[in-house]
């Protein structure tokens, strides 16, 4: 695979010797494998390594101060417009508690917290999974903003919860850094794998692993076109698990799944013959996975078939699926919009209506974005999925 040019600024230092002590240890998984490391593995090393992966290392990655934004730290107007979606949902169940996977820097539950506060519909718990230290740390200063009486109501978790939940379910732009596997074909299936090419990393192929034979030749099955020769794409070993997950951890209630991702005839369309890996550092947006392991971000795209397929193989209903942009609006967005041209100024008008075009324009957030819910024991229907619903799409 050709190497891409690098137009990133260079890191200082101690960061660049940060990531060489990280590469050191990929190359010994290197020389531990034969000479190769699946991709998979290699993706998991560069983001959760203990000490040195980009997400279990210190340094900051939210933000303008960091690699990239996502939506509740882009536009607090997203978090409220969820904690709206929440409130239903507990509204149904008779109270309940809310569980966040990935809570980032801590703003979207300190939203959503004050948002249900002021509609008096505040869970009874709001549990974060959070195995970092450092993130903890970052959520916790958000959370002392709010009042005493709504900050304690937040536990944090090193991993599920030992008894299921009644309540909600939060995962926003966390099921695109799982760990995926690389494939080519052109008439043959090939895995790509990380090779060692003197003091940097490289690529190469192998036959691929029996997992991901499987699971591409059930891909191909499904879709109404042939690849073109030298198509590459991803696949995520751990996302049916993960998934599988939820299904324990919900006893009655329902799971947002909020990230970047498409239905798999899309996915796997012919035209996408490059794959949907996406790597972010200093805000700039680029494709070189390889490139400063442990500094950067990697991520590839969600395939939401998948994903909806491995919810009802663990027993969730599957009970909607929509870009963003008509989650939101049937969530309530507008109405929040107007809410604050009601009361506010003329600046905290033109701030919120600037919000709202970044979380639902096409250009923004809107498209590229989907929500996928998932529950059980939950029937009635979801606001957020009451203007349009695209579960045929799946």
């Amino acid at each position: 695979m050709a190497r891409r040019e690098r137009t990133p600024p260079a890191p200082d230092a101690e960061a660049a010797a940060h990531s060489q002590r990280l590469l050191a240890r990929i190359f010994d998984a290197i020389d531990a494998g034969g000479g190769m490391l699946p991709f998979d593995e290699y993706m998991a090393m560069a983001l959760y390594e203990p000490g040195l992966g980009y997400y279990s290392a210190g340094q900051r990655r939210f933000g303008a101060g960091g690699d990239f934004t996502t939506a509740p730290l882009t536009a607090p107007l997203f978090s409220r417009t969820l904690a709206r979606q929440c409130a239903e949902v507990l509204g149904e169940l008779g109270g309940g508690d809310i569980l966040e996977f990935g809570a980032g820097t801590g703003r979207m539950a300190a939203d959503v917290l004050a948002e249900l506060q002021a509609r008096d519909a505040l869970p009874a718990r709001y549990l974060i999974v959070e195995v970092s230290a450092a993130l903890r740390q970052e959520q916790a200063q958000a959370i002392k903003a709010l009042p005493a009486s709504v900050a304690q109501r937040v536990e944090w978790l090193d991993g599920l919860p030992e008894q299921p939940i009644r309540g909600v379910v939060l995962a926003n732009e966390v099921m695109d850094a799982l760990p995926v596997k690389r494939f080519q074909f052109n008439g043959e299936l090939l895995e790509q794998t990380i090779t060692r090419e003197g003091e940097i990393l490289g690529w190469t192929t192998t036959a691929p692993a029996p997992a991901l034979a499987r699971a591409v030749a059930d891909i191909q099955a499904r879709l109404p076109e042939p690849w073109p020769g030298g198509y590459v794409s991803e696949w995520c070993p751990g996302l049916a698990g993960w998934i599988g997950s939820l299904a324990d951890v919900i006893d009655r209630g329902v799971a947002l799944l909020v990230d970047y991702g498409y239905p798999r005839h899309e996915y796997y369309h012919p035209q996408r013959a490059m794959g949907t890996l996406l790597c972010h550092y200093r805000h700039r947006a680029h494709d070189d996975p390889l490139w400063l392991p442990g500094l950067q971000d990697i991520t590839a795209f969600v395939d939401f078939s998948a994903a909806a397929d491995a919810a009802a193989a663990a027993g969730l209903d599957v009970l909607g699926y929509n870009t963003q942009a008509h989650f939101l609006m049937g969530a309530g967005i507008t109405r929040l919009v107007e809410e604050v041209a009601g009361a506010g100024s003329d600046a905290d008008v033109a701030a919120v209506n600037q919000q709202a075009k970044t979380l639902i324009m096409p250009q923004g957030m809107g498209e590229r974005f989907k929500v996928l819910a998932v529950g059980r024991g939950c029937d009635a229907p979801l606001a957020g999925f009451s203007l349009v619903d695209q579960r045929h799409k799946l």
